[in-house]
């Protein structure tokens, strides 16, 4: 990737993830958060440790991103984009919907 790659990934990122990483941390910490996503043999699910991977790049400067955290900026960018186009109908703050996207970075209530 060259430079301009990476900082349209960046700022791509920046868009659509809409939560600090404080808020994704306390977020973390929720029943509610570890209630939602695709798990495997009981271990964390994808988009829990999507949430991790995320507070990590949003404490790095961007000269200290890595080949493996613009990769992750861009499963990010195409997650949200794909789920956000599944919304519910009605109020969505207490769906598995709105929990799933936090766990990426994005509260769609904000």
């Amino acid at each position: 990737m060259t430079k301009d790659d990476h900082s349209d990934t960046r700022h791509e990122f920046d868009q659509v993830v809409n939560m600090t990483s404080h808020e994704i941390k306390v977020w973390l910490d929720t029943d509610e958060s570890k209630s939602v996503g695709q798990k495997t043999d009981g271990h964390e699910s994808t988009g829990h440790e999507s949430g991790r991977h995320i507070v990590r790049i949003l404490g790095k400067k961007q000269a200290d991103l890595t080949g493996a955290d613009y990769a992750h900026m861009r499963k990010v960018i195409g997650y949200i984009a794909r789920h956000s186009k599944q919304r519910p109908t009605g109020d969505v703050t207490d769906t598995p919907w709105r929990y799933s996207l936090m766990n990426w970075g994005n509260d769609p209530t904000k």
